[in-house]
């Protein structure tokens, strides 16, 4: 039985907000007429913003290394749950702000679109703050339901519908598999609280039904991070999903599957705790990072269409975010947790900038998706070639960006793992880095070494402006000032 105590509500204010300003933009859709849709826009970001404050106050309230319970362990209140949730709330504000621009552009103005990027980002809070395996299953659905829809928003294109329909089916796939291993794993321990679950597997030995529902589960967040050969859905969802949308899937979704992984393999399935073979899980998911690296990034350098590539660079960083994530789960009191979310941040603020610049490039007649379609933009327009170029070397793992330091703390992190066990996959990751920087400065090359097939005519938008200066300084602040981040994500 959940017992309710006034106290717990405390500690819903990101969620809170999220949910009820979604509920209101879906309600105001059907009051929003013609010029007032942009209000749609302008609430959404009020209502990310006002989340983002409510998570920060919530921080500030939370001591390091302190787990609340709320709600009979339904929810827990920490430093890392709110730093989740006030990145979920940035990630739509600045997304929603691209996706005005959009669809004036190319016409798919859809109101309900606002709404329902508001509730999947409630989901991911959910996720975030899950003590529970129902909790992450009801936000893994509010989250991915919301997805589906959003990416078929352009009603009338004909990739966009085959993108969301091989997403449906995929997702409804894996979250199959995401309930037998819950069963399986509620069967083998009598409870589906985590704390709980961590306390009886750490006191009896590991049965046939904890593994098969580790196995189980490790399928399920395959699917939903696009690690390899559970990718197969990303790069037709990414391509035909409205840029805004793939903005969206690519860095705000990845991140809550990402959260719920730390919540069940790390926090639960973590430390001393060995469900299957010599190191746990974590031997399983350290083959899965290496090959979804050398796939990810192999199928990258075949791409000539920006979307596509980015959405194998895209599956090429879950394989390093699987390194981190296995570092973390082998010494949970190590720096693996801090790194994880140091690298959620600066390749979410990387990818919402990437994807923002090709939003403000293209345009009704040419949505400039192709390789060739960039070609001699620095000179004709030397500031968002410039940004463009960040984005592209804070992916790659190229000083002074964030995404350098990402990388660098993540690695090490692996590196301090006991007697040296994660050095192969270390090894694996830098030479996968490498492979990387050839297809990121094929698009550096496009933009500065080939000259121009077309005129550039851009979107004229402030709000995508203000998203790209933004994102571009935060990239660069992470990469010149990175233990700042570190000393804030002291989970």
């Amino acid at each position: 039985m959940i017992t309710i105590v006034p106290n717990d509500f405390l500690y819903l204010g990101p969620l809170a907000v999220l949910t009820i300003v979604g509920l209101l933009l879906i309600l105001a859709e059907a009051f929003a007429i013609g010029k007032r849709r942009r209000f749609l826009m302008q609430l959404t970001v009020a209502g990310s913003v006002m989340a983002i404050f409510a998570a920060i106050y919530t921080w500030r309230s939370i001591e390091p290394g302190t787990q609340i319970s709320a709600f009979s362990g339904m929810l827990i209140a920490d430093r890392m749950s709110m730093f989740l949730c006030a990145l979920f709330a940035g990630s739509t504000g600045l997304i929603a702000m691209l996706g005005a621009a959009h669809q004036r552009e190319y016409d798919w103005q859809v109101g309900e679109f606002y709404g329902l990027m508001l509730l999947a980002a409630a989901g991911m809070c959910m996720i975030a703050m899950a003590g529970d395996l129902i909790t992450i299953f009801i936000g893994i659905e509010t989250m991915s339901l919301a997805v589906y829809v959003m990416t078929a928003a352009r009603r009338r294109s004909r990739r966009g519908s085959e993108g969301a329909m091989k997403y449906f089916l995929m997702g409804a796939f894996a979250s199959g598999f995401l309930v037998y291993g819950m069963a399986l794993l509620y069967g083998a321990t009598g409870s589906t609280n985590l704390q709980t679950i961590r306390s009886v597997l750490a006191t009896s030995q590991s049965s046939s039904l904890t593994v098969a529902a580790i196995f189980m589960l490790i399928v399920a967040f395959g699917f939903k991070i696009a690690a390899i050969p559970f990718h197969m859905w990303a790069p037709d969802a990414y391509e035909g999903a409205p840029t805004p949308v793939t903005a969206f899937m690519a860095a705000a979704v990845k991140s809550a599957a990402i959260a719920g992984m730390i919540r069940i393999f790390v926090q639960a399935l973590g430390g001393a705790i060995v469900p299957f073979g010599q190191v746990g899980w974590s031997s399983i998911f350290a083959i899965i990072a290496a090959i979804t690296m050398t796939v990810g990034n192999i199928a990258a350098l075949r791409q000539d269409n920006i979307k596509r590539m980015l959405a194998y660079s895209s599956v090429a960083h879950a394989g390093v975010l699987l390194v981190g994530l296995v570092a973390a789960g082998i010494a949970p009191e190590g720096e693996g947790l801090a790194s994880v979310l140091f690298y959620l941040l600066a390749y979410s603020v990387a990818t919402v900038g990437a994807f923002g610049v090709v939003v403000w490039i293209g345009n009704r007649d040419r949505e400039r998706v192709l390789l060739s379609d960039w070609y001699g933009l620095a000179a004709a327009k030397p500031a968002a070639a410039m940004v463009m170029t960040l984005f592209m070397l804070s992916f790659a793992g190229i000083p002074p960006t964030g995404g350098f330091f990402a990388k660098f703390f993540l690695f090490k992190s692996a590196l301090m793992a006991q007697d040296q066990a994660l050095l192969w996959l270390v090894i694996v990751g830098v030479l996968n880095s490498m492979i990387s920087i050839f297809y990121y400065l094929k698009v550096v090359m496009a933009m500065y070494f080939r000259d121009a097939t077309g005129e550039f005519k851009p979107l004229n938008s402030g709000a995508v402006t203000f998203v790209l200066v933004l994102c571009g300084i935060l990239v660069l602040q992470m990469g010149m000032m990175p233990t700042s981040w570190l000393g804030y994500l002291g989970v």
